[in-house]
Parts: C-alpha cells; sequence; structure tokens
C-alpha cells in the first residue's frame, strides 16, 4: 500500500487495495473489499464489505457500494481481448448487493459510464459500454446488455430485460418483467411482452418542472403518434412537429422516434 492509504485508518485491515489506487482520505473501504489496478475512489464514497473494483474504474464523491457489488469486471463479450477499457462512475449513486457492472470493449467505444444520483438495486447487471444518465432508477434484477443507453431521470422496473443497443429514453418508465427489444421513448409508460408504449409519464414530468400545458402536449403528441393509424409514423411526426412543435418535450419525442426508425430494428444505438 501507500503512505497515504497505509495512514487511511478507514481502509478496514482485511481489505486489499492496489498500490496503484488512488482513495481519497475521507473514503471507507470495508472488511474483505479488494480495489484492483487503476482504481480511482473520491471523497466520501463507501464500500461497505466484500466489495470489489476489478481494475481500471473511476469512482466519484458521495457513492455507496454494497456488499457483494462486483465494479469495473472484464466485459462478457467474446470479442474482448484484454484491451484496456474503462468504467466511470459519477458522485451520489446507491449500488445494492450483487449488482455487476462490467468496463467497456474497444469495439464498443472502450468505456461504461454511470452518471449521478442513480439507484441500482438488488442484482442489477450493467454489461460493456452501457451508458446511464442522472436520476436513473434501476429496479431489482434489471438486465441491460451491451451498448444499452439509458437517459436522464428513466426508471426500469424489476426483471426487465433490455436487449443490446436498445436506448431507453428521458423520463420514461419501462414497467417490470418487460422484455425490450427496441428504443423506449422519451416520457412513455412502456410495459408488457412484447412491450408496447401504453400512456405519458406524467409523474416523472411533474418531478422535473414540466408545466401542465408542456405535459398536455406531450399526451396530444402520444395520441397522434401512439394511438392514431392514418398515415406514416414520418407524416404524423412531422404534422405533431407543425402544430406543437414549440414544445420541447414534443420536439424530443420526435427526434428520438426519428432517430429509432433509421436504427436496426428500432434501436438507434445499432445501425442498419
Amino acid at each position: 500500500m501507500s503512505d497515504q492509504m497505509m495512514t487511511n485508518s478507514d481502509i478496514h485491515v482485511s481489505a486489499v487495495v492496489d498500490p496503484s489506487a488512488v482513495i481519497d482520505a475521507s473514503a471507507v473501504i470495508g472488511p474483505s473489499c479488494v480495489v484492483g489496478p487503476n482504481v480511482s475512489i473520491g471523497a466520501n464514497t463507501i464500500l461497505m464489505n466484500h466489495v470489489t473494483v476489478q481494475c481500471n474504474t473511476t469512482i466519484g464523491s458521495g457513492n455507496t457500494l454494497f456488499p457483494f457489488s462486483v465494479i469495473g469486471s472484464d466485459p462478457q463479450d467474446k470479442k474482448f481481448e484484454g484491451e484496456l477499457t474503462t468504467l466511470e462512475i459519477g458522485n451520489n449513486n446507491e449500488i445494492r448487493e450483487h449488482v455487476t457492472i462490467h468496463r467497456g470493449t474497444g469495439s464498443g467505444g472502450g468505456r461504461t459510464v454511470i452518471g449521478d444520483d442513480n439507484l441500482l438495486m438488488v442484482g442489477c447487471h450493467v454489461a460493456h459500454d452501457c451508458i446511464l444518465g442522472n436520476e436513473v432508477i434501476l429496479a431489482n434484477q434489471v438486465m441491460l446488455a451491451g451498448h444499452v443507453q439509458v437517459d436522464d431521470a428513466a426508471a426500469i422496473g424489476g426483471g426487465t430485460g433490455v436487449n443490446q443497443f436498445s436506448a431507453i429514453g428521458r423520463c420514461s418508465y419501462v414497467g417490470g418483467l418487460a422484455r425490450i427489444t427496441k428504443d423506449v421513448p422519451p416520457y412513455m409508460i412502456v410495459e408488457g411482452t412484447p412491450a408496447e408504449v401504453r400512456a405519458v409519464n406524467v409523474v416523472a414530468m411533474t418531478r422535473r418542472g414540466y408545466s401542465e400545458q408542456h405535459i398536455e402536449a406531450t399526451k396530444e403528441a402520444f395520441r397522434r403518434l401512439f394511438r392514431e393509424n392514418g398515415g406514416s409514423i414520418v407524416q404524423r411526426m412531422e404534422e405533431t412537429l407543425q402544430d406543437l412543435g414549440t414544445h420541447e418535450a414534443v420536439v424530443h419525442l420526435c427526434k428520438a422516434l426519428a432517430a429509432s426508425n433509421n436504427g436496426k430494428h428500432g434501436r438507434s444505438n445499432e445501425k442498419q
């Protein structure tokens, strides 16, 4: 251990810490934790006990990692050949028991990213090259395949499986046990197997400070885009933008739908 680590009384005597790890003096490393090479742990972050941070991982400040979470492991991808890839975790995240988060792959951008103020409940898996925004909630046993993007304030119900390259939109909600094989539009509630758009996520929009007028415009966009059958989706999006394009949420929704249509099988991050 480095001199800094040896004088830090918050590193438990039973923890194993690689000499190359950089750990803030206010961080807490609990019993039987393992911190591998090229790991950085920020201020006031707590690794409770039996937490593993394998390597090449940056963890910001104010995070809490619960027992038996395994962070920064090699990706489960046969194309991975040991190339240098990273995991980046922001600030004030709660990562519960048995969560696994893998580093990126050389062919997929090289990094997995977790933003700020997220809650990952028991048993979640975040695969290689995933990008999570801020204030995201993953309920128990959510499984994110590689290259999945989850935008700010999205919530995913327990036991949901998300196909690789899918995008989960801002302020969306995915019902538990859903099977997600294509993008989830922003501001929408999606549930079922196969998953379908059911309604506008009014609760999330209200919590994020959208006005009643803005929410009503999003409801009207939902009706036009997901409930009407006349014309193509492209035509309906154009008409919706002409009539409701002054509302940021409607514009963002239409842009996301257009990106999904241009992606493979409705996944905007996977090109045709």
